[in-house]
């Protein structure tokens, strides 16, 4: 039995999730998402209240209960208030701009490098700190972790691109005699 999956989703106020078939919808005051589900969970919409259920117990059902609660969970979030993961850009001469649709990086490459922003996310860059921000939990997530994968911290000095809560450990280096 899945401890998530059983719990109950409350809908806040401003929000509207319809369930068509097996693709569900939620809308709300900061945009709206959609999701195909597989139709051996049960997801019934009861007023205010979201609940789901297995058709029947196996453990592969087990753990997309769970999941299908979380992701539900997330679209009612994501669409009251937006997503954010913030990245910290440190180095000599290591930069992040956004120009266009289009996020371009300094990092030390003999070139810079130009990434594509998704179309539902929404990127700033200011002073070393970019800010990712969308509805959707799992592209917010990808594009930072993409983004960090470019060049990730390196222990010695700690330049490159990490999270804003993400802790480096430090190494010492070479001693000499």
């Amino acid at each position: 039995m899945s401890r998530i999956g059983k719990k109950i989703i409350t809908i806040p106020e401003k929000t509207d999730v319809a369930i068509s078939g097996t693709t569900l919808s939620v809308k709300g005051p900061k945009g709206a998402l959609e999701r195909k589900f597989t139709p051996d969970i049960d997801i019934k919409v009861e007023g205010k209240v979201v609940t789901l259920s297995p058709k029947h117990i196996t453990n592969e059902l087990n753990a997309l209960w769970g999941s299908y609660a979380s992701h539900i969970t997330n679209m009612v979030l994501g669409v009251n208030e937006l997503f954010t993961k913030k990245l910290i850009i440190e180095g000599i001469g290591y930069k992040a701009d956004v120009k266009g649709t289009d996020l371009v990086l300094a990092l030390g490459f003999s070139h810079p490098v130009k990434i594509p922003i998704p179309a539902t996310l929404k990127v700033t860059s200011d002073k070393g700190i970019m800010t990712i921000s969308g509805l959707n939990k799992e592209e917010v997530g990808q594009f930072a972790a993409k983004i960090r994968a470019l060049k990730k911290p390196e222990p010695y000095k700690g330049k490159g691109i990490r999270y804003e809560d993400e802790v480096i450990r430090r190494k010492q280096g070479k001693k000499s005699v």
